[in-house]
């Protein structure tokens, strides 16, 4: 054993070995240091040389020197630096995979080179004498020998690894890692036997933890993030398991996945739980447990619906079928009955624990204990609304398995459902952590119901049917099926049935009460035994004993009777006894009853006197609590907007000005010490900069001018190596030059022969392109004259076109200006003919005015003339008769005359407004406009002129209305009110009548 004086020693004689090819030597120099009590104590240089350490022993293959240096250096680096033992088994761990990695690249044919059971098994004799007698290549030979050491060495570093680590507090995460990297080596090269060793290595881990609790650097399970890690590492050796189809360790996992919630007693996340039920349903459907199958699937379905947000209805409908399809594979009568007690307590200790899985009480009271079984299991699921969200096949079954009697023809009306139903299924879209969901996997299991159910209800109408129609009734199976699934349900009491294959028929029966020959027929067996022993061995008749046992018989037949005889008195005595306790207890029960009444009737009032006492204390009790709990509001609400609330106490009432006084002192008190801390720190952080500044000048300086001395030397050691460099290059290059001289002259002659080869075919090609150039000119002249011309064309078109649309247009401007000339000339001629009409209007209008006149003066008579009687008396005041106005036009004359000079100017101004109403044009386009306004504006025109009106009928001289004058008023110049002007006329005439 070498002793070295500083590690760093010992690792440069490691390396100086290395190089001389002794790596064997170079390892023990290393691990007699690292096993020297010298060094105890962690150092730098300790984890180079740990580094080198485990290098050397993973190409070496020394698995167990491995193990005794890491578990040294963790001893060393335990309580000052475990991140260096964590780098170094980080280390080992990734030399360990490359060079696994490395031969299995190596290896043509891996799989004969893994077709090894166990890695930690050694080579038998057997096989060492097939390899020498099989006739294989050397290389497969060679391929086998190389890569298997490789892996079991590479399995030998996780076992390694994990006994470093275990139950340890700092190396946690590491050695979960670790078991994961196993776990994924397991499961890539598909190593079962390996893969056990692994789980029950993490289970005795566990074990020894929770044992020995007074360990150093013990790991917390109560910790969240090691309860993390320690589950996360059983649920991805769940996931393995099942991948590997190793379900007996898949179920072990899953009891430890318990074990561990129920230790640190703490709820794991949902996704660990959806993990945890969704293996369950694989490993409890292949161990056929469809019980507790359905169950852990009715587990998965609430987990995903409370916790999964991103679940849609698609997965949630896909879900509670596969629930309600779960519940309807599993048999459906009891496999307790007519089971041995020793089968019903095993069944007893299975259903304990697999209860304990899915947190199920099982009390050993009856009201206590909590079922499990088929029928509660479908009325959970109707209560919680998981039948309502599956698909409507699944519910159609449903209905018909579990509410349809249709002995007939329930297995047609199955049959297509069950056909839909396997076509569905699919990856949930929402969870992941879900296998895949397909529900085919539920039809062999739903035959076998329908053929239970097709028995059941075929029992309850029949006696007895035919095997050919009942195997008509059930297309699923042949009847020896159906005959093995009727023995295994007449077994457990679900039907009562008897198969004749004599008679070809199906005899039913009833379950409450089995048949003779199937109750007695281990008697009737026994009797035909005793027979036939009696036959062979007859009995050896004695007389001695034959008196004996007459005289025996009689004395048994007395005592019988004697006994019968006191059986009787004795059932007669009791029967008095009963008949005298029963009179007894009627009288008691009387005097009980009207005792229980009056204290009923007692307690009753006792009862509504306290109850009303309650009811008052009650209602004060609330009273005060409500006051009190106003006032904690109040302050708890004050003791909130200060920052130092907690350290406020009040004593007694506090009002709010109070409180306010209080909220502005403390912000007033925070600003001021906040400002304090801001200069405080403010002065510091300035004297602290001005410091470091004073000290740093001179050290950059001094940096500076170290870094220019050094930048200098390099530069001058830059140039000589490159010259020197450069004169190497240019020495070879000389002699590689006068290596090469010898070859110029052949090299010339090849030249000038590839030379001239290559010129005679550049002339060769050149007069080929020249020729095929001249070609393409021409063809593209032609091309281009014919497009030349073909423009040509298309311009002369387009300037044809256009002039003739010009002319066009100026035709229509020519015919539009026409047109407008003719309207405007039009218009000029019908302003002629209109002022020319107007004027002979207006001259017709004079005259007939004028003849007008002159018809009423002439009919006016002088009013000296006219008789006093003519004048009407006006009327009375007081009169209100109606007179019309055709009545009143004469009448009215005479009183009009009466009126005073200056009436009859209104009236002369009155009948000249209606004679400018009279003249005025029918229509407003008539009247005389500005000379402007008239060429302006278009005439309106006028098919014919105006008709001419008439001249109105003179007055009869009686003053008496004209004939006609009732449909004539309304004209101009007619009715009551030109006889108005007249009567106005004339009174102007008279008016000194009125003087």
């Amino acid at each position: 054993m070498s002793t070295f004086a500083k590690p760093e020693n010992a690792l440069k004689r490691a390396e100086e070995l290395i190089h001389v090819g002794q790596k064997q030597a170079a390892l023990q120099a290393l691990h007699d240091l690292i096993t020297s009590r010298r060094y105890k104590s962690w150092q730098k240089p300790l984890e180079k040389i740990m580094m080198k350490y485990v290098e050397l022993c993973v190409d070496l293959r020394q698995g167990r020197f491995a193990k005794d240096g890491l578990i040294q250096y963790r001893i060393v680096c335990q309580q000052v630096n475990v991140s260096s033992l964590e780098e170094v088994i980080k280390h080992f761990m990734q030399l360990s995979n490359e060079k696994a990695e490395e031969a299995r690249n190596r290896a043509q044919a891996l799989e004969d080179a893994l077709d090894v059971v166990d890695l930690e098994a050694d080579k038998r004799p057997e096989d060492l004498m097939l390899s020498y007698v099989r006739s294989e290549k050397g290389k497969e030979r060679s391929d086998r020998e190389f890569v298997t050491p490789w892996f079991k060495f590479l399995w030998e570093t996780y076992r390694t690894v994990l006994e470093i680590l275990r139950n340890n507090s700092k190396l946690e995460a590491l050695y979960a890692m670790t078991a994961h990297k196993a776990f994924q080596f397991c499961k890539q090269y598909k190593r079962a036997t390996e893969f056990r060793r692994l789980c029950e290595i993490i289970r005795n881990h566990l074990a020894n933890l929770n044992k020995y609790r007074d360990q150093r650097d013990r790991p917390d399970l109560t910790a969240p993030e090691t309860c993390q890690l320690y589950l996360d590492t059983r649920v991805e050796q769940l996931k393995i398991a099942t991948e590997l189809s190793l379900w007996q360790e898949a179920f072990r996992s899953v009891e430890d996945i318990h074990g561990l919630m129920s230790m640190v007693k703490r709820t794991p996340k949902p996704s660990v739980l959806v993990v945890y039920y969704a293996k369950l349903t694989e490993i409890f459907w292949i161990s056929e447990s469809h019980l507790y199958h359905a169950y852990a699937w009715l587990k998965l379905f609430n987990l995903q619906k409370s916790f999964n947000k991103k679940l849609t209805q698609k997965d949630l409908q896909l879900l509670a079928s596969s629930v309600l399809l779960a519940a309807l594979s599993v048999k459906p009568y009891d496999h307790k009955y007519g089971a041995s007690h020793l089968e019903l307590e095993n069944e007893k200790d299975r259903s304990l624990r697999m209860a304990n899985l899915f947190n199920f009480n099982f009390d050993s009271k009856r009201e206590n204990r909590e079922m499990v079984s088929r029928a509660s299991l479908l009325s959970e699921l109707a209560a919680k609304g998981v039948i309502s969200c599956a698909s409507q096949e699944v519910k159609d079954l449903y209905n018909l398995m579990e509410h349809e009697f249709l002995p007939l023809d329930l297995a047609s009306k199955v049959q297509p459902l069950l056909s839909k139903i396997s076509t569905i299924g699919g990856k949930l879209s929402a969870a992941s952590s879900v296998p895949e969901i397909q529900l085919s996997q539920y039809q062999s299991s739903l035959e076998k119901l329908t053929t239970l159910r097709v028995l059941q209800q075929a029992s309850h109408i029949f006696q007895s049917m035919k095997i050919d129609m009942l195997s008509r009734m059930i297309p699923f199976f042949d009847i020896n099926a159906v005959e093995k699934m009727s023995v295994d349900a007449v077994k457990h009491n679900f039907v009562a049935m008897k198969v004749n294959h004599l008679s070809g028929a199906v005899h039913f029966g009833k379950m409450d009460i089995e048949s003779d020959a199937l109750g007695s027929h281990l008697c009737v067996f026994t009797d035909s035994l005793n027979k036939a022993r009696s036959l062979i061995h007859p009995p050896v008749h004695k007389p001695s004993k034959l008196g004996e046992n007459f005289s025996l018989a009689g004395v048994v037949e007395k005592e019988h009777k004697r006994l019968l005889a006191r059986k009787s008195i004795i059932e007669k005595r009791k029967e008095d006894l009963e008949r005298q306790i029963l009179e007894k207890e009627k009288v008691e029960e009387s005097k009980r009853l009207s005792i229980q009444k009056k204290s009923a009737d007692e307690e009753r009032e006792r009862l509504l006197k306290d109850q009303r006492l309650r009811q008052q204390q009650r209602i004060s009790r609330e009273i005060k609590e409500k006051d009190r709990l106003e006032a904690e509001k109040i302050i708890n609400d004050f003791k909130k907007i200060i920052k130092n609330g907690d350290k406020i106490h009040v004593e007694g009432d506090m009002t709010k000005q109070f409180a306010m006084e209080v909220v502005r002192s403390q912000r007033v008190k925070e600003l001021e010490e906040m400002e304090k801390k801001l200069q405080k720190l403010a002065k510091k952080m300035d004297h602290l900069e001005r410091a470091k500044r004073q000290e740093e000048a001179p050290l950059i300086e001094e940096a500076f001018q170290k870094r220019l001395e050094e930048e200098k030397i390099l530069h001058e050691q830059e140039q000589l190596r490159e010259i020197e460099l450069s004169k190497q290059h240019h020495t070879g290059d000389l002699q590689e030059k006068t290596r090469l001289s010898r070859l110029l002259e052949h090299k010339n002659a090849f030249q000038e022969r590839i030379v001239q080869r290559r010129e005679a075919e550049f002339s060769s090609l050149r007069k080929e392109r020249e020729e095929r150039i001249s070609q393409l000119i021409s063809s593209r002249k032609r091309e281009r004259e014919t497009v030349r011309k073909l423009m040509y064309y298309l311009n002369m078109e387009e300037q044809r076109i256009q002039r003739v649309r010009e002319e066009e247009e100026a035709r229509e401007r020519e015919e539009e200006e026409r047109k407008k000339r003719e309207e405007a000339e039009m218009k000029l001629k019908l302003d002629a003919i209109a002022a020319i009409q107007r004027e002979k209007e207006r001259k017709v209008e004079e005259k007939k005015e004028k003849e007008r006149r002159e018809a009423l003066l002439r009919a006016a008579d002088p009013p000296d003339v006219r008789p006093a009687a003519t004048i009407a008396p006006p009327a009375a005041p007081g009169s209100n008769k109606f007179v019309p106005r055709h009545r009143r036009g004469g009448e009215g004359s005479s009183q009009r005359t009466a009126v005073a000079p200056e009436a009859a100017d209104r009236w002369d101004a009155r009948q000249e407004a209606t004679h400018a109403r009279e003249v005025r044009p029918l229509r407003q386009d008539a009247l005389p406009l500005p000379e402007a306004d008239r060429w302006s504006r278009r005439p309106l025109r006028q098919d014919a002129p105006p008709a001419r009106q008439e001249a109105p009928p003179a007055r009869q001289p009686d003053g008496a209305p004209p004939a006609g004058s009732t449909t004539d008023r309304w004209r101009p110049g007619g009715g009551s009110r030109p006889s108005a002007n007249s009567s106005s006329a004339s009174s102007s005439s008279t008016g000194w009548r009125k003087n």
